[in-house]
């Protein structure tokens, strides 16, 4: 016989909050274990109930707050309580940053054992509307005879009923209603999971992700939508090698006017879902780079060139790299429209245990990183073997920054000169941070 699952204690309880975790829930300590609470803060007396109990720590569901916290504020969506997007909206915008650059150096000391010399001030900018970049989950409800366009509700995995979403740029935030009406008028609005968004400084695209052939119907429905609303329509029937537009391909492109480059993207290209912050994030690169027009640098995890370009304008000469063969296809596109010549852009994996390539042979002053949330782990013996006297690390994740930290610094002999966050996804606890290494001697 199966174990017998253990039942959960019933009824609500009282809980006092002492602290907010990484993730943005409340941690109360009761009985000896820890239990965490989603949108309770710390200081607050709540009741709540059990969802969840095990050997080493319990998660309960926020009932009632007693006594709030002083920093608690009214959610500015309406959604909020029960949409997964977002896990922060009862905090304002400043203690959001605190909160995410005390994270930042909790992970630096705890996980990585070291310690910035300066933090910085966070980069923050408008944290309504950012979002350029996004997929929402769509799902017909048999029950509500509607099609729902969205995320995931919180803790779940149902598609939350929103009306509208305003961290979303608005030309899309405003339409979930009516995206969900244009679908469900669909013979296949039960084999369409998926729509990404595209947005860039003038185009903008849907990518409808299909799991069976939309009819001309289908097709005449989902173009004149897009075209009313100024998205150009896609559809994707399996890998993004099968991404593909109805009609014209759309021209996705951002600018970077201060560095005075503009860049082409394919919809389903990474690029940074917040243009404002990525236009700050660049800024603040370059100035703690501090390229000299006689240095040479190497980029790595480059993408399309967000970071090379820059760099390129500043140094003698920047070597990109990047796994991505269509991104470093994009990335030499661009630097040949904006006229750059001073780069060169090779594909490689930089996950392997063994890289070869010509351009780890070369000497280089500086090193930027912008991996995934994985981190540059396997990097990390490269970059130590080329010796750069800086090496700036983009993070998208503390807990990878901490752990190659950790090397660079106690194994591989630089300092931590500086440290902060960039608040890419404001209201979630998603954590964008930048670090500047230097060569100890």
């Amino acid at each position: 016989m199966g174990r017998r699952r253990k039942s959960l204690p019933q009824g609500s309880f009282p809980a006092v909050i002492d602290a907010l975790s990484h993730d943005g829930r409340g941690i109360a300590h009761l009985d000896g274990k820890v239990t965490f609470i989603p949108l309770a803060l710390p200081g607050e007396q709540v009741q709540f109930h059990y969802t969840q109990t095990s050997r080493k720590y319990d998660e309960g569901q926020l009932d009632s707050i007693d006594t709030p916290a002083p920093n608690r504020i009214a959610s500015h969506c309406a959604h909020f309580s029960i949409c997964g997007g977002c896990s922060l909206q009862h905090l304002s915008a400043a203690d959001q940053l605190e909160h995410k650059q005390q994270v930042l150096l909790d992970s630096l000391t705890r996980l990585g054992h070291v310690k910035p010399e300066r933090v910085m001030p966070p980069l923050h900018a408008e944290p309504w509307g950012y979002r350029r970049k996004a997929r929402l989950g769509v799902k017909h409800v048999i029950k509500k005879d509607r099609v729902l366009v969205g995320f995931r509700e919180r803790g779940g995995p149902f598609i939350a009923d929103l009306q509208n979403c305003p961290v979303l740029h608005p030309s899309i935030g405003t339409q979930l209603t009516k995206l969900g009406e244009l679908i469900a008028a669909l013979s296949i609005k039960n084999r369409l999971p998926q729509i990404e968004v595209a947005i860039g400084d003038e185009g903008a695209v849907l990518i409808f992700r299909v799991l069976d052939p939309p009819t001309a119907a289908d097709e005449a429905a989902l173009l004149a939508f897009c075209q009313a609303h100024g998205f150009s329509a896609y559809v994707q029937s399996g890998g993004a090698d099968t991404v593909r537009p109805l009609r014209d391909a759309a021209k996705l492109t951002y600018a970077l006017p201060a560095e005075q480059l503009q860049f082409a993207f394919m919809p389903s290209d990474f690029t940074q879902v917040n243009h404002a912050i990525n236009q700050q994030m660049i800024a603040q690169a370059m100035d703690w780079l501090n390229m000299q027009p006689q240095e040479r640098a190497l980029d790595l995890f480059c993408g399309l060139g967000n970071f090379t370009l820059p760099m390129a304008r500043r140094a003698a000469h920047v070597t990109g790299v990047e796994g991505d063969v269509a991104l470093v296809e994009r990335a030499r596109h661009n630097a040949h429209e904006n006229g750059i010549q001073n780069v060169e852009f090779h594909v490689a994996n930089l996950y392997g245990e063994v890289l070869e390539g010509h351009w780890l042979q070369q000497s280089y002053d500086a090193v930027l990183l912008d991996p995934p949330r994985s981190g540059a782990l396997e990097m990390m013996p490269h970059i130590a073997a080329i010796r750069p006297k800086r090496i700036l690390y983009v993070s998208c994740y503390p807990g990878t920054l901490a752990r190659d930290a950790d090397l660079l610094v106690n194994q591989y002999g630089y300092r931590l000169v500086q440290a902060g966050v960039m608040d890419m996804f404001p209201h979630t606890t998603h954590l964008e941070s930048m670090a500047l290494f230097q060569r100890a001697d």
